[in-house]
């Protein structure tokens, strides 16, 4: 068996975000085609209480995770989810990853437009936050657990968020990044055999 094919029977769901948000970006010119965005976009209403998901359209409350806007973005957030995303399919199976990526994915995008109202922003980060601060509390609150976290990344994350909250490294859907921290903290403690808040400290 080659190793390509060895991957999509061990991360299958891993390879297929990576591999559509890729295409995303390709088709998309990464983002500068709006006109193939707009059927992926959460809204093509800013400010218009989206009215396409109301309508029935509710894959726009997780595609806008698949578009990502410049080559730096993508391969940042493809790094990191091949790191997060292959971790916790390996040790957690696909079935468990799916309903994080859903979740966060969902919470990240409709809080980034609850606190904006804007529709043109996309991007895996707010996922990314989720896994990481999903395998973190993981770790903590289980010493059997095999997902761990270099305390450097953790620091390098926390410092990256941060940072966008600056201004300095340009637009930041940084509620995304916080609707994915926040919603990992609460499925990780969700998802843990033992609850012992103790345990953070």
């Amino acid at each position: 068996m080659n190793t390509l094919a060895l991957y999509f029977r061990h991360m299958p769901l891993t390879l297929v975000l990576i591999g559509v948000s890729v295409l995303m970006s390709l088709l998309s010119s990464f983002g500068d085609n709006t006109a193939i965005l707009a059927p992926f976009l959460i809204s093509n209403y800013p400010n218009g209480g989206l009215p396409e998901i109301r309508g029935g359209e509710l894959w726009r409350l997780l595609t806008p995770i698949f578009i990502h806007f410049g080559y730096l973005h993508i391969i940042f957030n493809m790094l990191w989810t091949w790191d997060l995303g292959r971790a916790l399919e390996l040790t957690q199976g696909t079935r468990r990853l799916s309903v994080l990526v859903v979740v966060l994915g969902v919470a990240s995008n409709l809080l980034e437009y609850a606190w904006t109202g804007w529709v043109l922003f996309g991007g895996m980060s707010g996922v990314v936050y989720g896994l990481l601060s999903y395998i973190w509390i993981q770790g903590r609150l289980d010493p059997a657990s095999p997902l761990r976290l270099h305390r450097e990344i953790v620091i390098l994350m926390v410092i990256w968020y941060v940072l966008g909250w600056t201004g300095f490294i340009g637009p930041i859907a940084n509620m995304a990044h916080t609707g994915g921290l926040v919603g990992g903290l609460v499925l990780g403690w969700l998802f843990s055999p033992r609850k012992d808040l103790r345990r953070l400290f």
